[in-house]
């Protein structure tokens, strides 16, 4: 198999050469005589959409096969909180107050990626969304214990770099939300979901919808921060009001600290199964 796919490697990189490599004539020059693969304008016209959203699907999948992930633990978390060196820096108090939550992350991810390596390091990878902030603090908790961890980027007008503490090989960029937001959950064995804003609540109710409505399986579902989250949102009002069942407050739990979440796991029923969280993966 390795073998095939270094050949496909050579055999693509051949073609390419062999592309570049024309007579340069007008016929060679004009845009349709481009290789399709080969023609970035062609690859991003609006009628190629599908095609660029099935490759976002399959270079990720690819990639992380090859490495041997077989799970993850999301991290989901606010971009604009700094790390506790940095707090000064935060734009309001409360930013400054949540600098705590960055250490958090950042020993639960240690925790865990220790757990993972003791496993062979193939299960249980940490995964965030890449970026600064918590996202920061969960890459960097993989890598103190020595272990990789996932980032899934996404384009935007900031934000644009990787945190430094993303495993390289394990660096992804995309353009569709929709499709990172599936790489997110395909893998989830664990989803954490530190203080943030739009994005993170966005990641938040979207991971709560697919379990609610039985498209992906329960998985321990931790929120960092209670008096955070129940300050921005009033969960007994949507039971009271019957827009949710009563049952569906269970399917979270607080928690303050990195102990207590590595608690939480490891009572949590079917906590550590590996699941095909996606219909149709």
């Amino acid at each position: 198999m390795k073998d095939d796919h270094r050949k496909s490697l050579r055999d693509s990189g051949t073609d390419r050469a062999t592309a570049r490599q024309v007579p340069d004539t007008p016929q060679t020059r004009a845009p349709s005589y481009k290789l399709a693969f080969a023609d970035d304008d062609f690859l991003c016209r609006e009628e190629l959409r599908p095609v660029r959203w099935q490759l976002e699907l399959m270079k990720p999948e690819l990639l992380m096969n090859e490495a041997g992930v077989t799970s993850t633990v999301v991290m989901f978390g606010g971009a604009r909180i700094p790390a506790p060196a940095d707090k000064a820096t935060a734009r309001t108090q409360t930013l400054a107050d949540l600098t705590a939550f960055y250490d958090e992350a950042r020993t639960f991810a240690r925790l865990m990626t220790e757990r993972s390596l003791a496993n062979g390091g193939t299960e249980n990878v940490i995964a965030t969304g890449g970026g600064p902030g918590v996202m920061e603090a969960g890459n960097r908790g993989a890598a103190d214990a020595g272990g990789k961890s996932i980032g899934l980027n996404i384009v935007l007008p900031h934000e644009q770099a990787p945190n430094i503490y993303v495993t390289p090989g394990l660096c992804f960029n995309f353009h569709y939300f929709a499709t990172r937001k599936m790489h997110f959950l395909m893998r989830a064995s664990v989803i954490t979901v530190f203080p943030g804003g739009f994005g993170t609540l966005d990641e938040m109710f979207e991971a709560l919808t697919l379990i609610q409505t039985g498209r992906m399986q329960k998985v321990p579902f931790l929120l960092f921060g209670r008096s955070f989250w129940e300050k921005i949102i009033n969960w007994d009002a949507l039971a009271d009001a019957g827009t949710i069942s009563p049952a569906d407050l269970d399917l979270f739990r607080f928690v303050d600290t990195a102990e207590e979440a590595l608690d939480a796991i490891d009572t949590w029923d079917g906590a550590g199964e590996v699941r095909d969280t996606i219909p149709g993966r």
